[in-house]
């Protein structure tokens, strides 16, 4: 699922840092422990998502207040194409939400200019389910700015409604290529019954793309180190999806990228496969009212090196500006280790990271969730380890793969004179 933001979101992150470095550098805002607050508490908790996770997070927050009665929660939330264009606003206008849903594109972004606490600092923070080894996915420098709610992979859903209607049977997803994709969905697209793939081009496409080449987008120091001939067959893959017509025309594909999850082919059972990460199918089969099925990435089993890793689903983080620690200590232990919390929310945030809720949530399960599990359990043997880090600027990685494929896409370039460019300003890009 291919979710690209603008431009304005990078400058509004440049704006945030300035903001940040002259507010923070003049207070220890956040620097002490949180302290007990005595009287009514209001604090701010903003999330991305579509429908469904807006309506179980709220249901969440309504049972935080009846068990706390003096903490308010607002809830405030959007889809991704708009979320961190505003996110970056109100960091750089001193009016970050207390609580923030965080992706890992954004750990360090925020994280290096002093926006978001350390949550060390929340003495009585619950983390002792979670694996130490996932709990560091969210440290930038030996701080703890984002506390991980779930794991997920990325991976193929498959519409089986679009299939059968086409005369397609299921791929044997262990075996099956890129080459195959391909031909697969010309056969779909040929028959009438949708498009046959979903054309994407996100940072985590190319980096699954890199590795199963024998590549990397980056290097443990945050550097990139892509090879312009790795750049090169992405883009001839993602124009030859197109251009087959295996996948939608230009326009198409550039509207999908930021369609909302509900207005997404897939699901609007428009669409045969689609990538997504595993934990967005109760979301998919629920808009689209079919049983999805979730498939490995093509090309892993005669890649160089499988591309497949377990991610971070998103993070909590906290303001380093609010003025509640602990009423925003106490949500989030609320939703890290609330049954009540995970039993509302199951996997619409990931798998859960906490060992102890992820057990006890698993009779619980509907059959999507359970099916979610299911295959991140059946990959457990295949998946590699995760990427680094997204260095600071790295943000900037959507914006720039967007404009470049885009410009292939129209024909305004080639892949062979966009992959050194491409290189070069998202390397200029990053901070150092």
């Amino acid at each position: 699922m291919n979710h690209q933001p603008t431009r304005r979101t990078y400058l509004l992150l440049s704006a945030a840092a300035a903001a940040s470095a002259l507010t923070l550098s003049g207070c220890a805002v956040g620097g002490t422990p949180a302290a007990e607050e005595s009287g009514p508490v209001t604090i701010r908790f903003t999330w991305w998502g579509g429908d469904a996770r807006q309506k179980a997070t709220q249901k969440v927050i309504d049972a935080f207040e009846a068990e706390n009665p003096n903490i308010t929660v607002v809830g405030e939330y959007s889809d991704w194409t708009g979320y961190w264009d505003k996110l970056a606003t109100q960091v750089a206008a001193n009016d970050a939400p207390d609580i923030i849903q965080m992706d890992e594109k954004y750990v360090r972004e925020y994280g290096d200019r002093g926006a978001l606490l350390d949550i060390k600092k929340l003495a009585g923070l619950d983390t002792s389910g979670i694996d130490p080894d996932t709990l560091k996915s969210g440290e930038v420098d030996g701080e703890l700015v984002g506390l991980v709610t779930g794991i997920a992979t990325f991976c193929i859903a498959a519409n089986p409604s679009v299939l059968a209607k086409a005369g397609v049977a299921l791929p044997d997803d262990t075996t099956w290529t890129w080459e195959d994709y391909r031909e697969i969905g010309q056969q779909i697209s040929r028959s009438g019954a949708g498009t046959g793939v979903g054309v994407q081009y996100g940072d985590q496409d190319l980096y699954i793309w890199a590795r199963q080449h024998g590549d990397r987008l980056y290097d443990d120091g945050g550097n990139v180190v892509i090879k312009p001939e790795t750049l090169v067959s992405f883009w001839q893959n993602v124009r030859d999806l197109s251009t087959s017509g295996a996948g939608a025309k230009p326009s198409a594909i550039i509207e999908s990228a930021t369609a909302s999850l509900n207005q997404t082919p897939l699901a609007k059972n428009e669409m045969a496969f689609s990538g997504v990460f595993s934990t967005q199918l109760t979301a998919y089969s629920g808009a689209s009212g079919q049983e999805l099925k979730l498939l490995r990435l093509p090309g892993e089993s005669s890649a160089a090196e499988r591309g497949a890793y377990y991610k971070p689903s998103m993070f909590w983080s906290v303001s380093s500006r609010t003025k509640h620690q602990k009423a925003a200590e106490k949500f989030l232990n609320y939703l890290t280790n609330s049954q009540t919390a995970a039993d509302i929310m199951l996997t619409e945030r990931g798998i859960p990271a906490n060992a102890k809720v992820r057990e006890a949530i698993a009779a619980k399960l509907n059959a999507t969730d359970k099916a979610a599990i299911e295959f991140t359990n059946a990959i457990a043997d295949e998946v590699r380890p995760a990427p680094p880090i997204t260095p600071a600027g790295g943000s900037t990685i959507t914006d720039i793969l967007s404009r470049y494929t885009s410009d292939i896409l129209f024909e305004r370039t080639t892949p062979e004179k966009a992959a050194q460019p491409f290189i070069d300003e998202l390397s200029s890009s990053l901070r150092k």
